[in-house]
């Protein structure tokens, strides 16, 4: 039988950033794959040399739009730590809920990408219209629906009144019931079994190969999560559970997603009910000690990783960040392989890429 190669990307309905495949099929089946990325890349660690360390809280905001919150978390964190300053528990705790409502906002818009892809509306137009709920808290309390701004050196910019905790409540409560039926939705939906199920399969040996992490590492066996396992903000006073499954297709990454966003909405409530009182940030002066340090966050996608280093000025003399999706994407060959093309959405979808960050 005669092979063909098949493109996909740069620009595609089936990509919503830029990203290019070469597929090589044999009849309706997968045979290679190839791809290439750099369409969205900014420069933005040799940018952040040229700014003030203030300054680069806006410029790391912009690496991701999904979860923006996070990668300034991370970014503050390591910053502080150069610093030696001591965030207030108000602060830390407001910086928490921020990146548990950010992680249930990208789990929600993961799981309508890839029903959308499959061709189940229903579960889309569900997930999109659970998924305003959080970006109208989210809006409500930074101002913002996509980028926040929330983050600072030294802890938080916006604090929490009584009206907005109240509006939280009643919007956790209705976005729980809405996630179940969700989960209930996609445990009984025949059709999306069947296009999900033994579709993408990576084993936990192949995670451990290509340093897999996040939900698609714990889809297939990975028992790991930062928040848990070296906990920053105030993860160590909350109670939480790490899902965990073996499938390893993209079923489990689905229901890992949903059950994951369960546990965020528990943490959610926690913090509603323990933040404490004083104040959300301290003062942080501009010049940073000569010095360099790790700073490691649980984002959506899994683990991100900042490294900076210092000379003494107002600039990062360095400034290397490390994100989830690259290890993502470099998978995907091996998940394609074998395929039936009418599968490749699904796998791509599952993958839960972010080309922006990954090319920064």
């Amino acid at each position: 039988m005669s092979r063909m190669v098949i493109p996909i990307g740069p620009q595609h309905p089936l990509l919503k950033e830029p990203l290019s495949f070469l597929l090589t099929l044999e009849g309706e089946t997968v045979m290679d794959s190839s791809m290439r990325l750099g369409y969205v890349h900014r420069g933005i660690e040799k940018l952040a040399e040229q700014r003030t360390y203030v300054q680069n809280v806006v410029l790391t905001e912009r690496i991701c739009g999904i979860c923006s919150h996070i990668h300034t978390t991370t970014y503050c964190q390591a910053v502080e730590s150069l610093l030696g300053l001591e965030v207030p528990q108000r602060g830390l705790y407001i910086r928490t809920l921020m990146c548990e409502l950010e992680r249930i906002h990208s789990h929600l818009l993961w799981m309508g990408v890839l029903a959308k892809n499959i061709g189940l509306d229903t579960i889309f137009m569900y997930t999109w219209r659970d998924r305003e709920i959080i970006l109208n808290v989210m809006e409500e309390i930074s101002g913002g629906r996509v980028s926040h701004a929330v983050n600072t050196i030294g802890g938080v910019r916006n604090d929490l009144t009584k009206d907005q905790m109240n509006m939280l409540k009643e919007s956790l409560a209705l976005l729980r019931k809405r996630v179940e039926e969700l989960l209930r939705s996609i445990e009984k939906e025949r059709s999306f079994k069947i296009r999900t199920q033994k579709v993408g399969y990576l084993s936990l040996d192949d995670i451990k190969r290509y340093c897999v992490v996040g939900p698609v590492a714990r889809a297939s066996g990975m028992d790991i999560d930062l928040r848990r396992d070296a906990p920053y903000a105030v993860y160590d006073q909350l109670d939480f559970e790490v899902p965990l499954m073996f499938e390893g297709d993209v079923w489990a990454r689905s229901k890992i997603r949903v059950l994951e966003a369960v546990q965020s909405i528990h943490i959610c409530e926690q913090i509603i009910n323990a933040i404490p009182q004083g104040p959300v940030s301290v003062k942080a002066p501009r010049r940073v000690p000569a010095g360099e340090v790790v700073s490691r966050s649980e984002a959506p996608r899994g683990e991100v990783v900042y490294y900076v280093r210092s000379d003494g000025s107002q600039n990062p003399m360095r400034l290397k960040v490390r994100t989830p999706t690259l290890t993502n994407l470099v998978t995907l060959p091996k998940q394609l392989k074998g395929l039936q093309m009418a599968d490749v959405s699904v796998v791509i979808a599952g993958a839960d890429l972010c080309i922006a960050c990954g090319d920064r």
